[in-house]
């Protein structure tokens, strides 16, 4: 049984970064299998979450402990339980020791579609989703956005060593991925980092939209492999230019292009690659 730690916090609280990494102790391994001196390192922090919405439970994930309602907010939007952050009318978090619960008040339309779509999902026992189910939640039909112009060439210059500055917490513990969002000054205004690549596309997202910044301008960095989920995520939120550090699939470059959805990979020692608009 979880022991509750904190039956509801302060809303000034609910999107507080997370805590410092955890050090841990660890002996160096070599060759001799000799166990060297004890040593300590700070390794990233991770905790359950728990969402229900209007009292329905949704989803279970393990995420790094910090801004979760910029998660949430992201969360909500980029899997379709809203529509905007208007429809989200309330957020509590209650604290656990290892585990946080989330209780999100959401409109009535939302969530008549979110149970519409539950309904959908179920299958039997043996098979789960079935075939055309699972291929329309793999490969959902988006709305094509309105295309925006590319970033300046120059704001490419050294972003390598701008993301990893701003990557506070990866700095001192690794195991993070990271989303920014960059100004059309090519400034890095947010970010956000978390051991899942979907969460901390998701948390940059929230941030973003409970800011009201709109995402068009500018563009936005996820240092992880761009998959098609995330592109689902940035189309879903009306991001305007997705820049990747590691190499897009071929799908991936299809639906970008198919949803006029800027896309750029930036390698480690060549120039940038535009792949959308082809």
């Amino acid at each position: 049984m979880l022991c509750q730690v904190e039956q509801s916090i302060d809303r000034s609280d609910t999107n507080a970064p997370a805590p410092t990494p955890l050090n841990v102790n660890f002996h160096e391994y070599d060759s001799s299998a000799a166990m060297g001196q004890a040593a300590l390192a700070a390794l990233a922090a991770e905790i359950a979450l728990a969402i229900t919405y209007n009292g329905l439970n949704q989803a279970v994930m393990m995420v790094s402990p910090g801004n979760l309602e910029d998660f949430i907010r992201g969360f909500s939007v980029s899997n379709a339980i809203v529509q905007d952050q208007s429809e989200i009318y309330d957020l509590r978090l209650s604290y656990f020791d290892q585990a946080v619960q989330a209780d999100v008040q959401i409109s009535s339309r939302a969530f008549w579609a979110l149970k519409h779509h539950r309904r959908q999902m179920a299958g039997t026992s043996g098979c789960g989703l079935c075939g055309v189910e699972a291929l329309e939640q793999a490969l959902p039909k988006l709305d094509i956005l309105d295309p925006v112009a590319l970033p300046p060439t120059q704001h490419f210059i050294g972003i390598r060593e701008r993301i990893e500055h701003a990557q506070q917490m990866a700095r001192s513990s690794g195991a993070l991925h990271a989303a920014l969002y960059f100004d059309n000054q090519g400034s890095a205004l947010i970010c956000r980092e978390d051991i899942g690549r979907h969460n901390a596309l998701d948390k940059l997202i929230g941030a973003l939209q409970h800011a009201g910044i709109d995402s068009r301008c500018g563009f936005t960095v996820v240092t992880s492999r761009c998959s098609l989920e995330l592109i689902h995520k940035a189309v879903r939120a009306k991001l305007g230019t997705l820049v990747s550090l590691s190499a897009p699939t071929a799908l991936t470059v299809q639906w970008a292009i198919k949803h006029r959805l800027n896309l750029i990979h930036v390698p480690h020692r060549n120039a940038p690659r535009l792949y959308s608009p082809a």
